[in-house]
């Protein structure tokens, strides 16, 4: 059985930092490619960034120079480093694990993030 677990997320004031941590289980992570989105009430899914097997990262504009996306394959966890947040930011943040070689893919349950005074 296939788990992304998510966890990291809170309240926290704006400026603050946060690292989201998306635990797996039940795939070869290394075959992976792991993405973050979010989520606000009522719209889509928004990207946020991606790191591939190899180790390339990509990310959204809203999230260059603020955030991290990282990945620990002996641990097969993935990361998001949030720092510099804004009310903005609030949003459930999502980890994806994307098969790189073949179609195939997860989603976890999501972590809020809420960034407010």
């Amino acid at each position: 059985q296939v788990q992304l677990v998510e966890s990291g997320g809170g309240l926290v004031q704006p400026g603050g930092s946060l690292r989201l941590s998306c635990a797996t289980s039940g795939i070869t992570f290394s075959d992976f490619a792991m993405r973050w989105y979010r989520q606000v009430p009522g719209k889509d899914h928004e990207f946020v960034a991606r790191i591939s097997r190899a180790g390339r990262t990509s990310y959204a504009d809203s999230a260059k120079g603020r955030f991290t996306i990282s990945r620990d394959n002996a641990k097969n966890q993935a990361y998001l480093q949030l720092t510099g947040l804004k009310p903005d930011d609030t949003a459930v943040y999502y980890c994806n694990a994307e098969a790189e070689e073949w179609i195939e893919e997860y989603w976890g349950q999501g972590t809020q993030v809420t960034v407010s005074s």
